[in-house]
């Protein structure tokens, strides 16, 4: 359905130019925006109104100049002011619940949809729920001259399904604030007191969180996931299996058939496999095996059936925890600006896999997949990003980072100076691709301690960036890279790197960063691969990169995959929310001091 665009600064036709008329064109246009508008709607801002003087209007004005509110358990609302200031203006400071013939089934509506925002991953708490649904009878009984009254009681519910449905769109904590070096949205693509208004006239409050909730097609499968997960918590029996020796199909455990229920329960096993009565002595058997199998699969572990102390305590953790887990997912995609389509990559720093799609606004299977090898959990961590991959070079130059240079290499030109000749590193003035060698003695070697001096490993077999490197510049300074230790793709933990991200597959992967460009045929990228001399290819369209970070992800196959929180993040993150207060939209758009701090980084 298309968008009736209207301009509500737009002067009326010749015949409408006097003041009063003027005035109720303006009245008009801004009544059909409200009714037309969608969540796709430009931002609309609600005519300058003076505020009432007198009566429930006065009373309004006066609560939100305040910025505080008594009957909200978060009394300050600061953040929430220009919202509600706009909701207000909107409609003349009249009441927005409590005027309507309808009042009682709308305001029934709106308390429904708060309490259900435990659907979404959010806290019914959090919107003062319980209260307003106790204060509503005695409210809807208020008379009109009960103006301080009536004012407090229709805000309480406005100012809780605005941080309602802020929450649902934006997030509750800043990802800047954890440090999520997420893109800050451009500008605002969503308005909420006008959704507000729009879908109160037309009663389809309860539509409202569709209307705002990320349309990724990830988020959605999160949320019928953790429907999933409550319903088993809530249901299926808690396991803890104890585990002293890894046990091996054949072997027998006391607790067996306690694991057996379980894995039935979760799904990962299938009724009638469960064991005969006449069994006495029940086996590790081979149903079994294959049904720890999938739950290793499912929970980041090695998949090899074998039911050992990692497995073990994947099984005890409890169902609610991976509940937790979905909605820290759900919190975080919420971060996320808006995507829009085509290529993308997507990097999954604790399920150390990364997945490259064609199209990433449509539910088709992804045009590759790879486990890659991420940075070191307890000293280099790789970071959370988004970037745009712009080039790729082939038989790329290691330059090796001042830190590794200083604490690695420079101790051991100490005890061996004829370590870089043997790693086939060279030390020079610059990273530049007509640096000159300079020759290895007492000065360069403090020139290098100091940082004056740098290191790079020339391409070949040593070189720990193997044959290839996607770039995408970033803070960071991390980039996807080829690697020579191909056996660590076969580890089920891979946390290994300085930061960057080391990739199974570089050459599929270049094939499609090149796809659009027909001069790059498959054989040239394998002879720029193999070729001793440095190629830079620059990319005629740059794609969109994403480091991303979270422990509960619905895979392409379409289950439902938990990894181990290597970096803490999910600890973090469960701190802040329990602190979280009304976010503000400062921290959530570009402003000119970031344009400004871009422009100089």
């Amino acid at each position: 359905m298309g968008l009736i665009q209207v301009n509500p600064t737009r002067s009326p036709p010749p015949s409408l130019l006097n003041e009063e008329k003027r005035q109720t064109w303006q009245h008009f246009v801004r009544l059909l925006l409200c009714l037309t508008l969608g969540w796709q709607a430009s931002p609309l801002r609600a005519q300058d109104t003076a505020a009432p003087q007198t009566g429930v209007g006065k009373e309004i004005a006066t609560l939100i100049e305040a910025k505080q509110h008594p009957y909200s358990a978060q009394t300050d609302f600061s953040s929430r002011v220009e919202d509600m200031s706009q909701l207000y203006k909107t409609a003349h400071y009249d009441l927005l619940w409590l005027n309507r013939a309808d009042s009682e089934p709308l305001i029934a509506q709106t308390l429904d949809l708060l309490s259900h925002s435990a659907r979404e991953g959010l806290n019914p708490q959090n919107y003062d729920v319980d209260k307003l649904k106790e204060m509503l009878p005695s409210a809807l009984q208020l008379p009109p001259v009960a103006v301080r009254k009536r004012a407090l009681f229709d805000t309480a519910v406005s100012l809780s399904l605005l941080r309602y449905l802020h929450d649902l769109h934006y997030g509750r904590v800043s990802p800047h604030d954890i440090n999520f070096n997420l893109k800050l949205r451009d500008k605002k693509l969503i308005d909420l007191p006008a959704l507000i208004i729009a879908h109160r006239n037309q009663g389809q409050i309860a539509q409202l969180s569709t209307a705002v909730e990320p349309k990724l097609d990830q988020y959605q499968k999160l949320k019928q996931a953790l429907a999933h997960y409550r319903d088993l918590a809530a249901h299926t029996t808690p396991l803890k299996v104890e585990i002293t020796e890894a046990v091996h199909i054949g072997e027998s455990h006391p607790q067996l058939e306690e694991l057996r229920r379980f894995l039935i329960q979760t799904g990962e096993l299938q009724e009638k496999t469960a064991v005969p009565k006449a069994q006495t002595t029940p086996r590790y058997d081979k149903e079994l095996s294959e049904g720890v199998r999938r739950f290793q699969e499912h929970y980041g572990l090695g998949a090899d059936g074998v039911l050992g102390k990692g497995t073990a305590a994947a099984l005890n953790t409890p169902l609610s925890e991976r509940a937790t887990q979905i909605e820290l997912a759900m919190e975080r995609l919420r971060w996320l600006p808006e995507i829009g389509s085509g290529p993308y990559i997507l990097v999954n720093i604790p399920a150390f896999q990364m997945w490259v799609y064609d199209d990433i606004s449509k539910t088709e299977p992804t045009a590759l997949s790879m486990r890659v090898v991420v940075g070191q959990a307890m000293k280099t961590q790789t970071p959370v990003l988004m970037a745009e991959m712009r080039f790729i070079d082939f038989s790329p130059y290691w330059n090796v980072p001042y830190s590794i240079t200083k604490n690695e290499i420079v101790p051991k030109l100490l005890a061996n100076p004829g370590y870089l000749k043997s790693e086939n590193m060279e030390i020079v003035a610059a990273f530049s691709d007509n640096a000159k060698p300079v020759p290895l003695n007492s000065d360069s070697l403090l020139q290098l301690q100091q940082g004056l001096l740098k290191i790079r490993q020339l391409p070949g077999k040593k070189n720990p960036l193997g044959k290839v490197k996607f770039m995408f510049p970033n803070k960071d300074d991390v980039y996807l890279h080829d690697t020579p230790s191909k056996s660590l793709f076969n580890r089920s933990t891979r946390d290994f790197s300085h930061g960057c991200v080391r990739i199974e597959k570089p050459f599929e992967l270049a094939e499609f960063a090149l796809k659009n460009q027909p001069q790059w045929t498959k054989e040239n990228i394998q002879l720029a691969m193999q070729s001793p001399k440095t190629q830079r290819v620059m990319l005629k369209k740059s794609i969109p990169v994403l480091f991303f970070y979270t422990t509960s992800f619905v895979e392409p196959n379409g289950k439902v995959a938990f990894y181990r929180d290597i970096y803490g993040h999910d600890t973090a993150l469960i701190e802040a929310l329990k602190n979280a207060q009304d976010l503000p939209d400062q921290l959530l758009f570009i402003s000119q001091n970031h344009i400004v701090a871009d422009a100089n980084h």
